[in-house]
């Protein structure tokens, strides 16, 4: 009850602020969609000079990019921790975290909510129902239940790679870089595995989890005789990477010895 006041308390906050200027909200919202639309269309523009992207069809594919924007909006929603060293190492806002009764990170994440990343997931969840009404695809009662615990799942996975790679900081005495090049691997794990070569496949699968964000659970609604096993990995996946992460990110914390003079 007492993090679940928090949220409530922080979201207002962020309402407060933000719809204080509608007009640079709703841009947000709107450049955030139109930079998704590019993307979908790159993939339709693919499809007029193909039938199939490794074995799959053009519905299938937006099926796929469909599932991949659920849980990165939700993500982006709540781990919005991209500005981190900078703003809490380097310029000290760390010790006022730290002094507080709440668990540090989530005030980290209460502190950076964006709630308009939530209007990219609906508009995936649209993209996939529009995809699946499109090749007829039928679902089962307890289909639904999977969705939900596949896209928690994806969720875990998407934080647990950049809790780790912001903890990182804790560690180093100036900014790595790495987090840039993470974000544009993600992008690769809207599309089917099989069409990158041995390398990227291990990398999207085991190092750097982002097939289990997108392709790997929405192959489970696809084909799931093929990837179902792989697809219903996805929670487990998730608790794996977070857990290290939270185990990184709590022995980062214990390092930190605050702003300095």
């Amino acid at each position: 009850m007492f993090y679940t006041g928090l949220l409530l308390d922080y979201f207002k906050n962020y309402l407060k602020t933000r719809l204080t200027y509608r007009s640079d909200f709703w841009i947000e919202v709107i450049s955030d969609l139109l930079f998704q639309g590019m993307n979908l269309f790159f993939i339709l523009v693919v499809f007029l000079h193909t039938d199939l992207m490794g074995g799959w069809t053009r519905d299938q594919i937006i099926f796929m990019y469909g599932y991949f924007m659920v849980p990165s909006g939700i993500f982006y929603c709540f781990f919005n921790l991209w500005n981190f060293a900078e703003r809490y190492l380097v310029k000290g806002e760390m010790d006022r975290v730290l002094t507080r009764p709440a668990h540090n990170l989530l005030q980290l994440m209460l502190e950076n909510l964006d709630p308009a990343s939530l209007f990219g997931s609906l508009t995936g969840f649209l993209i996939m129902m529009y995809a699946a009404v499109n090749m007829d695809l039928g679902m089962s009662w307890s289909d639904p239940l999977i969705f939900l615990l596949l896209v928690a799942g994806s969720i875990m996975v998407y934080a647990g790679v950049y809790i780790a790679l912001t903890s990182i900081s804790f560690y180093s005495d100036a900014p790595t870089g790495i987090m840039p090049l993470v974000y544009n691997i993600q992008s690769y794990g809207r599309y089917p595995i099989k069409i990158y070569n041995k390398a990227i496949q291990i990398l999207l699968t085991f190092i750097l989890p982002f097939g289990f964000v997108g392709f790997y659970p929405a192959a489970y609604f696809l084909d799931r005789a093929n990837w179902g096993l792989y697809a219903l990995l996805t929670p487990v996946v998730g608790v794996v990477f977070l857990g290290i992460a939270l185990l990184l990110w709590n022995n980062g914390v214990h390092r930190y010895r605050g702003a300095g003079s």
